[in-house]
This record gives C-alpha cells, sequence and structure tokens, in this order.
C-alpha cells in the first residue's frame, strides 16, 4: 500500500517536471527620497516588454498569468527520470537513472545561496543551506526535467507555499533583465532582475538642476568653496596667547604688523569655515577687539559676533592697524597690501570657506572697513560697518563691482557725518548693486531712498532694488557715535551683533 502511494505522488511530479506551465508578479511602490507617493511613474520590463504605471499610491503590478502547454496525455511519463518535491523545508527525491539531482535555492533577488548534488533516492532537509527567513525559488533538474518551487521560511521551514510539484513554473529571468522607472522631473532608475517574481520598493530622486552660474559672485548658500589650507595643519607660530586668541606677526609692505586669531571649538582643517576680521576703532588695538569681555565700544570679543557663534562657523580675526591713535592709514594702501596678504596668508594655512569672507568695524575701524569694500569685492563676500565715514582714510577708486552692505548710523553723530555716511558712502556702494540686466551686467540702484528712524529707537531698510545677492540694508538710530546702538535702557541692550549676524548669516 505504502508503495502505491509513492506511485502516485511519483505520477503528479513527474509531469510537472515536463510541463512548461509559468507565471510571474513584479509589484511594488515607488515613492521620492523623502518617502511621498509618486503617481504615474512610467514602469518598463526591459527584456519582457512590459509597462505599467504607478497608482495614485504609488504602488504598481506587472503581471503574466500560467501558460499551461504540457501535453494532455502527459508524455513524461515516457521520459521522466524521476521525481522531486518539497514539503515543510524538506525535499524528497527519486530517479531510475544514474544521473544526480541539481539543487539550486535562490533569494527574491534572484541570488543564488545554495547548491547540491545529490545522488538516488531520498530526502534532504534544506534547512542545512538555508537559514535565514524569507522567500526562496528552489531549482531542482533531474536530467533534461527541470522544476521550480517557490516557498518561504520563517528559518524553521514551518510554513511553506507552492511546495506542491503539481504548481506552476516560476518563469527565469531572461539575461540582463531589469526594471526601469522614469519620472518628469526624477532621476531614471534602472535596477537588474534576477527573478521576474519579486516585490520592490523603489525610491527615486529628484532631478538637481545645475548650479547657477554667474558674472561675478555666488548664488545665496553656495557650498563652501575650500581654500589651500584645507586638509593641511598650520605653520602659523603664535607669539603670546589671551583668552583663547592667539597672536601672529608678520611683514607686509615694509612694516610690522601682527594680528589675533581665535579658531572654533574643535576646528577641524577638512571642514571649511567662515571668516570674519573685526577692525578696530581709534583709541584700540588688535588685542582689545580679539580678547576683551565688554565695554561700551566692544561688548564682547570680535564686535560680538563670536559670542553669537552658537554652531562655531567661523574663524575670527582681528588685525592691529599701523598705530593705537590712528590706526589705519590715510594716506597710501599700505592697509590694502596687508589685508590682502594677510588673507592669503589665512588661506593658506586654515580650511577657510573663500566665498564667505566677512570685515566689519566701528568709526575709524568703519573707515578701513568701507575702503576695503571698493576693493576687494572678488575676495570679501559682506561687510558691516559702523558709523562709518568717507574722509580721513585711504579710498581707492571703486571697482565697479558689487558687495553685501550693511551700515549702523546714529543720527546725531557729530563725529563721523550722517548724512555724508547716507549720501556718499551708501550711495557709491547701491551704484554698483542694482539687479543684474539680461547681460549679467549690474545696474544703478542709488536713486533708491532709504526710510530713516524718525523719533526713538532704530529703522533698518533694506533696500528693495538691488540684487538679491548683494543686499543692501541701512540701519538709522537716535543715537551719537556709539557702535552699541540700543533702543532703551544702555549699550548692553544693543540690537546691533544680532542684526549683523543675520546679515551675515543670509550667505
Amino acid at each position: 500500500m505504502k508503495a502505491k502511494r509513492l506511485s502516485l505522488i511519483s505520477a503528479a511530479c513527474i509531469a510537472a517536471l515536463c510541463s512548461t506551465s509559468f507565471a510571474y508578479t513584479v509589484s511594488g511602490t515607488v515613492s521620492d527620497s523623502d518617502g511621498k507617493a509618486l503617481k504615474d511613474v512610467d514602469v518598463s520590463l526591459l527584456k519582457e516588454g512590459k509597462t505599467a504605471k504607478t497608482d495614485n499610491k504609488g504602488k504598481f503590478t506587472i503581471h503574466e498569468d500560467e501558460k499551461d502547454t504540457s501535453d494532455a496525455i502527459h508524455p513524461a511519463f515516457k521520459n521522466a527520470v524521476g521525481y522531486v518535491n518539497i514539503n515543510n523545508g524538506i525535499l524528497s527525491y527519486s530517479q531510475s537513472s544514474t544521473q544526480p539531482v541539481q539543487v539550486k535555492i535562490f533569494n527574491s533577488l534572484g541570488n543564488q545561496v545554495f547548491k547540491k548534488s545529490l545522488q538516488g533516492s531520498g530526502t534532504y532537509d534544506l534547512s542545512k543551506g538555508i537559514k535565514a527567513q524569507g522567500s526562496y525559488f528552489a531549482q531542482v533538474s533531474v536530467g533534461s526535467a527541470k522544476q521550480n518551487f517557490k516557498f518561504t521560511t520563517d528559518g524553521s521551514f514551518s510554513s511553506t507555499f507552492g511546495s506542491q510539484a503539481s504548481g506552476a513554473l516560476l518563469k527565469e529571468a531572461a539575461k540582463d533583465e531589469a526594471i526601469r522607472f522614469i519620472a518628469e522631473g526624477f532621476d531614471t532608475l534602472t535596477i537588474p532582475l534576477g527573478t521576474l517574481d519579486t516585490t520592490l520598493d523603489v525610491k527615486l530622486k529628484k532631478i538637481e538642476p545645475p548650479a547657477p552660474t554667474f558674472k561675478f559672485g555666488y548664488a545665496l548658500k553656495n557650498d563652501p568653496t575650500p581654500s589651500k589650507g584645507c586638509g593641511k595643519s598650520s605653520t602659523l607660530k603664535e607669539t603670546a596667547t589671551k583668552s583663547g586668541a592667539k597672536n601672529y606677526k608678520m611683514k607686509s609692505a615694509g612694516l610690522d604688523r601682527d594680528f589675533w586669531v581665535s579658531l572654533p571649538q574643535n576646528y577641524d582643517n577638512n571642514k571649511p569655515y567662515k571668516i570674519l576680521f573685526a577692525m578696530h576703532c581709534m583709541g584700540s588695538n588688535a588685542e582689545e577687539f580679539a580678547t576683551m569681555s565688554g565695554n561700551q565700544d566692544h561688548p564682547s570679543p570680535y564686535y560680538g559676533q563670536q559670542k553669537l557663534d552658537k554652531n562655531n562657523e567661523f574663524i575670527f580675526v582681528s588685525p592691529h592697524g599701523d598705530t593705537d591713535f590712528m590706526p589705519w592709514r590715510t594716506g597710501d594702501d599700505k592697509d590694502h597690501i596687508f589685508f590682502g596678504e594677510l588673507l592669503t596668508l589665512l588661506e593658506e594655512n586654515y580650511c577657510i570657506d573663500t566665498s564667505r569672507v566677512f570685515v566689519t568695524g566701528f568709526s575709524f575701524g568703519a573707515m578701513v572697513t568701507n575702503s576695503l569694500a571698493q576693493d576687494f569685492q572678488d575676495r570679501i563676500r559682506a561687510v558691516a560697518v559702523f558709523a562709518t565715514a568717507d574722509y580721513n582714510i585711504y579710498l581707492p577708486k571703486n571697482k565697479g563691482k558689487p558687495i553685501a552692505w550693511m551700515a549702523v548710523h546714529g543720527k546725531r553723530d557729530g563725529t563721523c557725518d550722517y548724512n555724508r555716511a547716507k549720501n556718499s558712502a551708501l550711495k557709491r556702494i547701491l551704484k554698483n548693486n542694482g539687479k543684474a540686466d539680461a547681460d549679467g551686467n549690474f545696474t544703478d540702484a542709488s536713486s533708491e531712498v532709504p526710510k530713516e528712524v524718525g523719533g526713538s529707537g532704530h529703522l533698518c531698510y533694506d533696500f528693495t532694488t538691488v540684487d538679491e545677492r548683494f543686499p543692501v540694508k541701512f540701519c538709522s538710530w537716535n543715537g551719537e557715535h556709539q557702535w552699541t546702538a540700543y533702543d532703551s535702557g544702555n549699550w548692553q541692550n544693543t540690537w546691533v551683533p544680532e542684526e549683523v549676524h543675520k546679515f551675515f548669516g543670509q550667505f
């Protein structure tokens, strides 16, 4: 009785071994990099020539139904050499010839994970070759007869499906088979397929527009441009250290000059940092602007900007003028030579974002800052001047290029004339900062007049006719010659550092 039952199973299995029935289903979901489902994505199975579109949930299915082309009388009875079956992970096999049973098992990606040749008749526990949970495909061949099985396992083979040999053959993927996804505004994605029965979770990446190019300057929020010092250790030798700042000396244009540098916490020489130069005022010096804890003229180091650098994005520099009392030169360009050589020296020794160089200063420090803004537009991204003037300083001919510019000035300033700053320094900047024309040339925006504070408090006016990459801001307040402008209380309530921090932060 037992032998008879075995022969019935053999007949069913042998018939299936020589049939040519097959079916497959390729399905899945398509979304963007944020996980949002994408509708109407064109999905193509390239070798099969089958296509589909995703629905409003991003889902697609490419399916081919089973086709049974076996003969009604099952000629396999004449040619078969044996039978195979899988049940609960146990492979049963038997053949009448000396040919071995070849077993190959593939994972859902089409990668072969197991191969075994079996002789004679018997059983084989597939758990010896497969441990991981998932769906698998077993291809078992006996001579020229071949059968594919699909089964799942939780690691112990307690669950199987498609285990009976009379099931449909899974259609093997053609050589170099691939599935392609095309959607407007996204990069085309092509995925090779090792099997035609699979489920995919696909994410498409949005096409990144090419970085804009300009006749002059950078786009807002441009990628950093690393200096030559990136990836290198500084060779500068400090001569003094105070409050975390280091002092260095150099020779420039025949003069002995020095400067102070404060690096960000955990400085990384592979990360490009922004850099801010703080130019000191008359009667002060570079050391005070780099190390003093606070008073009316310097409420904290570097005009209050170091305290606001919460993300450690800046390298801070305080260059020393020619003298303390009259710090910046009035009759020649040696301060400009010093600045250019100093910036180059720092860019060669530290990792600096050369597209984000900023300069700020008060009074005489504002004068030299504004002077540099006429000459270094190709190296300085933006400046902030507090109580600037167009006299008592060397002023080169403006190179005619735009630069981002911010000013803070007291309307009652009796030292550096307010109207001179508004009607001369400001207008010279605006002349170059108008929105670019079709040829990329900047236009004249000097006809726009800023709104000014009327009574107490302050008013910051953002010009509307300038190019957005070269903004201009003019802040007036009802005060005198003091950079720590405030609306009430005293200098410790100044709003200036925050405004300057936001102005520099937009680039």
